[in-house]
């Protein structure tokens, strides 16, 4: 039994090696891009709309929505990153249902790959809402001796969504390795539907937790923002 995609190696060549987590991660894009243009290349704003497009439509709305609640800002800049992050995610943890298939989230070097993306988003989205020197002086507060211990905290904080999601993938292709081993007349059908309903939710959390890291980048900028109006009220009022 094979833990992880990384086990499984197709061609190598020296220090170049070319395994199945490579294999299945570009599967899962050519899909996604593959069907990114199957729904949206007729497109309707009449009344009649098709399935797909239906549910697109559903899966954007909620994205915005559920982006709005937790960064209370428009969702608009951030939709791309965070719906890219939550249907990879989930697409590529939907497809285990595919025989022979395994999820390319369930190796750390994947995980880890999301993992920097977010942590390479968090400041450019913090920097881009309120400047460079506005961003880097919150790991100043409360005082500069923090400073270590708040950039230990960013790196630390990326590690764990790496290990949390390839954990998480990994121990549950584990659990139903060994029940279908012990009970394979038994558990394949119930297992599968659990697979993918942990598959969704990890997808779910690890779009929420982007979420929340990036709102707490530029949540400053909201607050600055929100004074201007009552500091020129108070202008008004002295003169």
């Amino acid at each position: 039994m094979h833990i992880t995609p990384d086990q499984i190696v197709f061609w190598q060549w020296h220090w170049a090696s070319l395994n199945a987590t490579i294999v299945v991660t570009w599967v899962v894009m050519i899909a996604m891009a593959f069907g990114a243009w199957l729904v949206t290349r007729e497109l309707s704003s009449g009344m009649k709309l098709s399935r797909f497009q239906n549910l697109l439509e559903v899966i954007v709305v909620h994205a915005r929505e559920q982006i709005r609640d937790v960064t209370r800002q428009d969702p608009g800049p951030y939709l791309p990153f965070i719906g890219t992050l939550f249907l990879f995610i989930a697409v590529a943890n939907i497809l285990t249902i595919v025989p022979g298939y395994q999820a390319p989230t369930g190796s750390l070097s994947t995980t880890a790959g999301l993992a920097l993306c977010v942590f390479l988003a968090v400041p450019a989205y913090g920097i881009r809402k309120r400047g460079a020197a506005g961003y880097f002086k919150q790991y100043l507060k409360p005082s500069v001796f923090m400073l270590p211990f708040n950039v230990l905290g960013e790196l630390s904080r990326t590690l764990a969504l790496a290990v949390r999601l390839f954990g998480n993938v990994m121990s549950g292709t584990m659990i139903a390795a060994i029940l279908l081993a012990i009970a394979p007349l038994i558990f394949p059908i119930v297992m599968q539907v659990l697979g993918l309903l942990t598959g969704l939710i990890q997808a779910y959390i690890f779009a929420i937790l982007a979420t929340v890291y990036i709102a707490a980048a530029t949540k400053v900028q909201q607050k600055r923002e929100g004074s201007e109006p009552d500091q020129q009220k108070g202008e008004i009022s002295n003169g």
